[in-house]
């Protein structure tokens, strides 16, 4: 039932005060408790007496309740008060919440038992379609066939669209356009062009679907909710299923850092299915937002989104490092990959106070290649970060110029004389090779035995000239970020290698 139906009950002498009279509930709720998140499923028609209100800013923390709940509007009785107190007029005009007035005269009760007849009614003929949408699951319907049934039966066109304008079903003109509406619009539904979006489910809209349409639809925005949630429907029951990819994946990672031996980790790459001479690359992703103290944290969200924006073909792990997705090449290259995340990102950008901050390693193979796929990737999701945003590929962390064009020469002078002093110190009073032995090991990419092939020593030797390095400096070449800081600090001074 919507609002407007509610409002039109003349008896009642309902007053709309803000907020969208085309909202749809389902079911009536009354309460005057302060919190009462706990007890709401959403989609309810919230009755107050106002109750728990004894300070404005009440007003605030009651609606916000409210809107976390899902819930669809909110009826305030004006009998404590003699009327509608203008803070929570305000409050719920600011979560886009409907605020009904319920006159001194009729009690919540009355207003109770004139709209659930007429929802039931309603709940009727949805219980019907849903029937014949179980019927279909049942039968192995997948979200193409499940949305065209749904859509007949409520005589409606349209189509759904990841965040970054990828059509999942049905047919919509120009889908970056409309994704980019659904990123910015202000709330849900909106009206663009020819077409009405809608959001599917309550997630963060980075990582969300928006659904697409045909035609001014709100007037009759349950057509929409209803399609909605019969998409959403069928996006958790896809979500179920990934979760335990997501957690194969993360056994994977965590078995790679903590260096288990190659058996295991072959294993374990083929469980996410990637065989051991099959390429892949590795992607470190985070979603910041600025200021956010409730929803998805930065690698959760960067999880989500990295997945929607490779089509749902992969899934990512989110750790304390950012979520990290093992990704199969299949016939194109880390390049390509990466292009095809920064094309999804530019979508992206026109989301307000998220920045999508994204690293992609080069092209791996086998498992015992992973670790350093994860911190390679992970590194240049920092330099994204430091970037404010984008996507950052492994060809960047050691492009050095790029790097330092940004940085003071005075800095980079005294970050170059503070990492390298200890061991022009040490060279010079033991007529050594430590800096040009770590010059060489960074440049075979840490590989003992290529570098004692060049140095012409035996590779014991270059394993106690690293470790020698490691305790002057205070720093451990098997990170790739103590390696970044190295290579730089090098070049700064014109010290070959090249690479």
């Amino acid at each position: 039932m919507r609002i407007s139906d509610l409002l039109d009950l003349d008896e009642l002498r309902l007053t709309l005060l803000t907020g969208d009279p085309a909202r749809e509930f389902t079911t009536v709720h009354i309460t005057d408790l302060p919190e009462p998140g706990r007890y709401l499923s959403g989609g309810e028609l919230v009755l107050t007496g106002l109750m728990w209100r004894h300070e404005p800013e009440d007003s605030a923390r009651f609606v916000a309740a409210l809107a976390e709940a899902g819930v669809a509007a909110l009826g305030a009785g004006a009998a404590l008060l003699g009327h509608v107190p203008a803070d929570l007029v305000a409050a719920c005009r600011a979560a886009g919440l409907p605020l009904v007035e319920v006159p001194t005269e009729v009690s919540f009760r009355t207003l109770a038992e004139r709209v659930v007849p007429r929802l039931a009614g309603d709940v009727r003929d949805a219980l019907g379609r849903h029937r014949r949408l179980v019927a279909a699951i049942a039968e192995g319907a997948d979200l193409r066939e499940l949305f065209e049934l749904t859509a007949a039966e409520l005589g409606v066109t349209g189509a759904v669209l990841s965040a970054s304008g990828e059509v999942l079903v049905g047919a919509a003109d120009d889908p970056p356009r409309l994704a980019r509406a659904y990123l910015t619009a202000p709330r849900l539904p909106a009206r663009v062009g020819g077409v009405t979006l809608f959001a599917v489910g309550r997630g963060h809209r980075a990582a969300g679907w928006a659904l697409a349409c045909d035609g001014d639809l709100l007037s009759r925005a349950d057509l929409g909710y209803e399609l909605a949630a019969c998409v959403g429907l069928e996006r958790s029951r896809m979500e179920e299923g990934r979760r335990v990819e997501r957690r194969l994946a993360e056994q994977l990672i965590v078995a790679a850092l903590a260096e288990s031996d190659a058996a295991e980790l072959n294993a374990r790459l083929r469980t996410c299915g990637i065989d051991a001479a099959q390429p892949y690359a590795i992607v470190n992703a985070t979603a910041l937002r600025a200021g956010a103290t409730r929803g998805p944290d930065p690698a959760t969200l960067g999880g989500q989104v990295v997945e929607e924006l490779l089509g749902r073909e992969v899934v990512a792990a989110a750790g304390a490092d950012g979520a990290v997705a093992v990704v199969p090449l299949r016939e194109r290259t880390a390049a390509d990959l990466a292009g095809r995340l920064r094309a999804g990102a530019e979508v992206l950008a026109v989301l307000p106070d998220t920045r999508l901050c994204v690293g992609v390693s080069g092209a791996l193979t086998g498992a015992a290649a992973v670790k350093g796929g994860v911190e390679e990737a992970g590194h240049a999701r920092r330099l994204a970060e430091a970037r404010s945003g984008g996507v950052v590929t492994s060809d960047e962390i050691y492009t050095h110029a790029l790097l330092l064009a940004t940085v003071p020469g005075d800095v980079r002078r005294s970050f170059t004389a503070r990492l390298l002093s200890p061991l022009l110190g040490y060279d010079r009073k033991h007529q050594s090779e430590l800096v040009r032995t770590l010059g060489v090991f960074l440049d075979c990419a840490g590989s003992w035995n290529a570098c004692a092939e060049q140095l012409h020593v035996h590779v014991n030797t270059v394993r106690y000239r690293i470790r020698r390095i490691e305790e002057l400096t205070g720093r451990n070449l098997s990170t790739m970020a103590d390696r970044v800081d190295f290579f730089l600090a090098l070049r700064d001074t014109g010290t070959p290698p090249s690479r």
